[in-house]
């Protein structure tokens, strides 16, 4: 492999790699706090759409993770990032919580569902027939159709539940129309969300816990890619695709002395 840059800013993925059901993955603790005491610019990234930057604040802060608002990058943020460099000032029937009608409020976005410029798809608990009818019958009658993210399944205590990419799958089979995903893999959202920091690919890390999505993003972005094995990627199905990250650990705790 030919010589790469140190790495001088972090993007890591949240579930998986430093929360799991609600509880922080050992060594999380100390990752983020030497993160903080570097200096280095960091993000702590998420394809949920559901919640807002300062709702992640809190969550992680009553786990014991003290991550500022400024330091988190949801797809929803993303997604309407992109918007707003695609359409600014534009309109939006959305579906989805307050992560993500936030995001599109702050970019000066006009939610409707009188003729809207997009269709934007994001996670919900949730989902209503009532307004998936609406959004194929807005897609049919010209709006694009947009996605915060592709991911098929969600966690919760209880198994999975449908998420963003399974509801696309069904607009898209009524429509005919495939949507735009801005939320990973597309490395859009961690060009994006390098941006927001300040930083270089060249001279950053991803660390995530699936193949698919954390891993194919960093390296499509240009980035070194850690992969953790604390959330769904088995060791034995790291060889089951064609790209390989930069290195696998067990956990993020095997970071800490990186930084």
């Amino acid at each position: 492999m030919a010589d790469r840059k140190p790495i001088e800013s972090w993007l890591t993925d949240m579930d998986g790699v430093l929360i799991h059901e609600g509880v922080p993955i050992p060594g999380a603790d100390a990752f983020i706090k030497k993160l903080r005491e570097s200096g280095k610019p960091f993000l702590v990234l998420t394809n949920n759409s559901i919640y807002t930057p300062r709702d992640l604040h809190a969550r992680l802060n009553r786990m014991g993770l003290e991550v500022p608002i400024e330091n988190i990058w949801t797809s929803a943020l993303a997604t309407a990032k992109f918007l707003d460099d695609q359409r600014p000032g534009g309109s939006a029937y959305v579906i989805g919580e307050a992560g993500l009608t936030t995001a599109l409020h702050d970019i000066g976005y006009i939610l409707t569902d009188h003729e809207p410029d997009y269709v934007v798809l994001g996670e919900t608990r949730t989902y209503s027939f009532e307004a998936m009818t609406k959004a194929v019958r807005l897609i049919n009658g010209g709006a694009r159709f947009i996605c915060t993210n592709p991911d098929e399944t969600g966690p919760s205590t209880e198994g999975p539940l449908p998420a963003t990419g399974a509801v696309a799958a069904l607009i898209t089979k009524a429509t005919g129309k495939q949507p735009y995903f801005a939320g990973k893999p597309n490395p859009l959202m961690m060009r994006t969300g390098l941006n927001a920091i300040g930083a270089h690919s060249e001279a950053s890390a991803m660390i995530g816990d699936r193949m698919d999505t954390d891993v194919l993003a960093g390296i499509e972005a240009g980035m070194q890619t850690f992969l953790v094995l604390t959330g769904l990627t088995r060791p034995e199905q790291v060889e089951n695709f064609p790209y390989r990250p930069s290195q696998v650990l067990d956990s993020i705790a095997d970071l800490v002395d990186r930084i």
